[in-house]
């Protein structure tokens, strides 16, 4: 339970950073004009807090070894993108005009996501590859 809560943290975390950064670049894109009304703000927020859990919380099956790795990663990147695209939907990230904006919208999410699970599959192997080296290294 505890590394489950510390993993939702470390999601909602991420997600939060992400969130703050996007709206740093929509802010001087929009030249200083960024605009949210009717709690948009607050919708967004939340909706950030929820993906975050989307996402952090499932990354919990990859200590279960018995999982195959793609079984893994379907699992926790089937979850965490459901529920982003759910909460996109519905705090407006994504939009309401046209089909293609949202198909856009949903591939660039997915897009992002992996890299950023790629980049923390590429942390945890050269930690475990410095472990095996400092074992080997023992003998």
């Amino acid at each position: 339970m505890k590394d489950i809560f510390k993993r939702a943290v470390i999601g909602i975390g991420i997600a939060m950073s992400l969130f703050s950064i996007s709206g740093i670049i929509f802010d001087i894109a929009g030249g200083g004009n960024y605009q949210l009304d009717n709690y948009g703000f607050t919708k967004m927020v939340i909706g950030c807090m929820i993906v975050g859990l989307g996402f952090g919380a499932p990354s919990v099956v990859y200590k279960f070894e018995k999982i195959p790795m793609p079984v893994c990663i379907l699992i926790h990147m089937g979850i965490g993108s459901i529920i982003y695209n759910i909460v996109a939907f519905s705090v407006g990230w994504t939009g309401t005009g046209d089909l293609l904006q949202g198909v856009i919208a949903v591939a660039v999410q997915l897009g992002i996501a992996f890299v950023i699970w790629f980049l923390f599959m590429q942390h945890y192997r050269r930690e475990a590859r410095r472990m095996n080296d400092r074992i080997q290294a023992m003998k």
